[in-house]
This record gives C-alpha cells, structure tokens and sequence, in this order.
C-alpha cells in the first residue's frame, strides 16, 4: 500500500468525520462555539458521529473478515442473520415500552439477540469438528427469515408509536446514540478488531482454499472459529449500537481491495477506517437532505449499495474468483 493512498484515504476520512460533526440540520462554527451549539456538539454530535464511525467499523471490518473466510464476495454481515436475532429482541422492547435497565434496555436486548442467533448460526454450521461455510450460509439464511417473520407478527399487533419506534431502530436511526452507551460497545468491537488483525495472514491462506492453509501451516478449523466469533462480537455490538445497517459490509471491502490490493492485513485496518467514514458520511446525508426529518442511516446506505450489490451478481468473473 503506497504512502500516497494511505494518505488520501487518512484525508479523505478525517474530512468526511469532521463534516459529519459539524454539519448537518444546524451547521456549528468550531472557531466560535456559544452556549448552545457547544452543548449541540458535546452531548448530540459528537457522540452520535463516534457511535457510527464504531459502528461502520465493525460491519466493514466483518465483511472482509466474512469475504475471505467463506471465499464468497457476496457476503455481508448480515448475511449469517445475526441482524434479526438483534432486531427481534430490540424491536419487542420498543413496542412493549419495557425498559428494566433504562437506556440500556433496548442495546442490551439487541446485543442479547444478536448474541443468541451467533450461538444458534454457529452450532447449525457445525459438523464433523469443524465450522463449514456452506452450512453457516444457509443457517443464516433460514434463521435469517424465521426471525423477520416473528418481526413482522410483533409489529402487525403493536399500536402506532411502537411500530415507529421499531422501523426506525431496524433502519438503522442513530438519533439515540450517548456517550453512555459507547464504552459497552467499545470493548466488543476492538476485540473483535484484535483477532481479525491479528490473523490477517490466516485469512489470507483461508482464501486460498483449506488445503493450502493447511500446508502453510494454519488450522482451517481453528481460524475459521476464531473468525466466526470476531465476526459475532463486531456485528453483535454494531446492532446494539444504533440498530441494523446493511452492505457497508459489502461494499467497503470491495472498494478496499480494489485500491490496496487483497492483502488482509492491509485491507481489515483499511476496511475499518473507510466503514467508518462511510457510515458517517451516510448519517450526514440522512441528518442533511430533508430537515427537519431525519433519514435513518440504513436506508441511505441500502440505496448505495443494492445497485452495486446487483452489479456484482452479474460479474460472473468476480462470483466465479
């Protein structure tokens, strides 16, 4: 990776992060902050701005890790259903008003569910001692639909202002976000980032096909669980944070690859960074294009990336690689 894109993509994110601090429905001028607009900037902007650059971080970072792990560039975070299991839990907390531990009542119950559905995805991939993709896919996949169904009948027999409440957390409403709730997923996504880093040069050889990684002298069965669980913390604690938010995890990474090369222990910190970016770059857009209504962060991301996720299917060239 060359110096000069490392530094266009610091550039290029630091700007993005920044304008999300200080632009949106109200701009704030940082060179002469009042009363007012500081309280604006510490308690409202700040830590909703850090909240999705922790949260596209984690879904960027979980689709490389996904990517080369099931050797599959379609796959996103949400693909082994973790999202609905999050989105169950949290969605009957908002529609029931149950709130047993306060403001953490919702992110708890999201991270719960997220939580349950990794345990259940990961014994349904499991078999003959090892974690095999095939099964994780399709496990997902049918989880995946068994929980939005339950959704859907929780919400069709909720009053109003708790379907509104729950579309908009399972679209990603960043609005909630508080300093409060950034040290609990701090912790889960930076382990997350710990062993993903830390075996990038696994990743690599996983991507080569089992065999060879075996060769160069990785444990395939072994380096796949270890990603798994990188992959359920990350995505687990991305969801509690601010709710479901799609193909960052797929876009992110393609991009990654398409300017640094395929190398993971470039393209993970890389894809960090860049989710990160993206993710508040897509919250400015929502906070910006419509005041005072404010488009959750999800639905900004999904009309970004569902064409380039067609675009992708019909590369036979790239399903084929």
């Amino acid at each position: 990776m060359s110096k000069i894109k490392l530094f266009l993509l610091a550039v290029t994110s630091a700007s993005i992060f920044l304008a999300s601090l200080f632009f949106g429905q109200n701009t704030i001028n940082p060179f002469n902050l009042q009363g007012t607009e500081k309280e604006i900037l510490l308690s409202i902007r700040l830590p909703r701005v850090l909240v999705a650059f922790l949260m596209g971080s984690a879904l960027g970072v979980s689709g490389a890790v996904l990517q080369g792990m099931l050797r599959n560039p379609l796959a996103d975070p949400y693909i082994l259903g973790i999202s609905s299991g999050a989105a169950l839990a949290a969605a009957f907390g908002l529609v029931t008003g149950s709130y047993v531990l306060g403001k953490f009542t919702i992110p708890f119950a999201a991270f719960f569910g997220a939580s349950i559905v990794s345990i259940l995805v990961g014994a349904f991939g499991w078999k003959k001692g090892r974690l095999l993709p095939e099964r994780l896919l399709l496990a997902g996949v049918g989880l995946s639909f068994l929980f939005y169904a339950l959704l859907m009948l929780l919400i069709s027999v909720s009053s109003y202002e708790g379907i509104r409440r729950a579309v908009l957390w399972i679209f990603g409403d960043l609005s909630i976000a508080d300093w409060s709730l950034i040290p609990y997923g701090l912790v889960f996504i930076l382990s997350g980032m710990y062993i993903s880093i830390s075996r990038s040069k696994a990743l690599n050889a996983l991507m080569l096909g089992d065999d060879l990684a075996h060769s160069l002298g990785f444990s395939a069965r072994r380096e796949r669980l270890l990603f798994f669980v990188s992959v359920a913390l990350m995505t687990s604690a991305s969801v509690s944070l601010g709710g479901t938010i799609g193909f960052i995890g797929l876009l992110v990474p393609h991009i990654v690859r398409f300017v640094i090369g395929a190398d993971n222990s470039s393209v993970i910190p890389v894809s960090a960074v860049s989710g990160g970016a993206f993710l508040c770059g897509a919250d400015l857009i929502g906070r910006s294009i419509a005041p005072p209504m404010e488009i959750p962060s999800g639905i900004i991301t999904a009309v970004i990336g569902s064409p380039y996720f067609l675009y992708l299917l019909r590369k036979k060239d790239v399903l084929g690689s």
